[in-house]
């Protein structure tokens, strides 16, 4: 029997998931990273890789036929010619690039996705500034270096990390714009997520007891995962992420993009992924209620009825989508003395911005929306699931797996992507 390991690389650990022909789980093993105000460095992400591995059952390692890994999208660092880190990673949130965007909007494409702080390409230019640059060789992202480790093979990325790098996604190669800034190192080869990039390393395949034909693949992100774990596979189903943020992914044959409005489109195969994230949603709710609290006080509440509250609800003034402002101020009063009621008027508020975001996305040219798939914390909310359907107007119904491992495993086993590599 053929198995099939994804690993997800997340900002709180990594996790693993084996699963078999049939996609069902043998496996699931995970790592989780320390709080500590030590910064999580290459070092760590090796251990936890190959801590990962080794909590797989002996005979389950033996029958795994190939392996992908997710990282966070944006997380990014330099190499030297034999793979070892030149310096600390720049992580996802990283916005040290704010400093190279003047420069950047003089050289790339009006709205580009590349056009942020926290843009590979921006953590890139800025990176390039750096004394430590001069011993750099490669430039990689994190799940592209976790892969290394495993076959060996410097300079492989895929097409979804490489999205923010400026890669062209559409016409599947780097653009002029971008070769014009002649960057003095090897940008990576891309290749279709999901691809096989070549066998696992001899000697790890010896040490962890694997076959000698296992191989590992081109990977992706971590929320592109966590869209392959959802089941959604159809133009117009799309999946809501209510993390401690909340993101929108609709899957649709038209391509969108439009940086005012913190719009992109990710390529799936012949479809495309479009979407944005809002930085409203679980993190605003634990500011004022208990997880304990936020499940009792959802059950008083009547979902048929809307609540006259108008929120926007926000931790600190700022959107990415669907309002694109960072100034935009957080809106949370009047408050109710009567905390159901505080909590219902948030409840519906960051519903009401998501069915603003499908709406959008809509308006902008993407397939109509026909189903939501649930993931992230806020999916076992019944209350919230049945007031956002009441705005959706569509049938709202929990992911298959939330675990993003699990999609990345679907990867490896090659039902992660259909499309143009048929």
């Amino acid at each position: 029997m053929d198995l099939y390991l994804g690993i997800d690389f997340g900002t709180s650990g990594a996790r693993g998931i084996v699963i078999d022909e049939e996609a069902s789980i043998q496996a699931q093993v995970r790592y989780p990273f320390q709080d500590s105000p030590a910064p999580v460095m290459p070092k760590i992400w090796q251990e936890a890789l190959f801590v990962l591995v080794e909590q797989i059952p002996d005979q389950l390692r033996r029958e795994i036929k190939a392996i992908a890994i997710n990282g966070t999208s944006s997380t990014v660092l330099l190499v030297d010619a034999v793979g070892n880190p030149t310096d600390a990673p720049l992580l996802y949130n990283d916005a040290r690039g704010s400093s190279v965007l003047e420069h950047l909007r003089s050289i790339a494409p009006p709205n580009h996705t590349v056009l942020s702080a926290t843009s590979s390409l921006a953590k890139l230019l800025w990176m390039r500034q750096q004394p430590s640059f001069s011993e750099a060789r490669y430039f990689l992202h994190q799940a592209d270096w976790l892969a290394f480790l495993l076959h060996g093979q410097l300079g492989i990325s895929d097409y979804h990390n490489a999205l923010k790098l400026g890669y062209d996604v559409e016409e599947l190669k780097y653009p002029e714009w971008l070769e014009n800034l002649q960057i003095p190192i090897q940008l990576p080869k891309v290749l279709t997520p999901g691809t096989t990039i070549a066998e696992l390393h001899p000697e790890i395949a010896d040490k962890f007891g694997f076959r000698r034909d296992c191989f590992v693949c081109a990977g992706t992100t971590d929320s592109i995962a966590a869209f392959l774990a959802s089941g959604a596979k159809l133009p117009g189903e799309a999946v809501t992420s209510l993390g401690s943020t909340l993101v929108l992914k609709l899957l649709s044959r038209t391509r969108v993009e439009d940086a005012r409005y913190g719009i992109y489109s990710h390529r799936l195969g012949d479809l495309w992924l479009t979407g944005g994230a809002s930085n409203t949603g679980g993190a605003v709710l634990k500011q004022f209620f208990t997880n304990a609290e936020l499940e009792s006080l959802s059950r008083e509440i009547d979902a048929s009825k809307a609540s006259e509250l108008d929120y926007y609800p926000l931790l600190k003034a700022g959107d990415r989508f669907p309002i694109n402002d960072p100034n935009l101020p957080p809106r949370l009063s009047p408050r109710p003395n009567h905390p159901v009621e505080f909590l219902h008027g948030l409840l519906e508020s960051i519903a009401r911005i998501e069915a603003r975001g499908y709406k959008l996305l809509q308006q902008m040219g993407a397939d109509k929306l026909s189903r939501v798939y649930t993931a992230g914390g806020g999916a076992a909310n019944d209350t919230w699931n049945a007031i956002r359907a009441r705005h959706l107007q569509v049938p709202v119904v929990a992911s298959v797996s939330t675990e993003a491992a699990y999609g990345t495993a679907l990867l490896a086993m090659g039902g992660g992507i259909k499309g143009e590599q048929e």
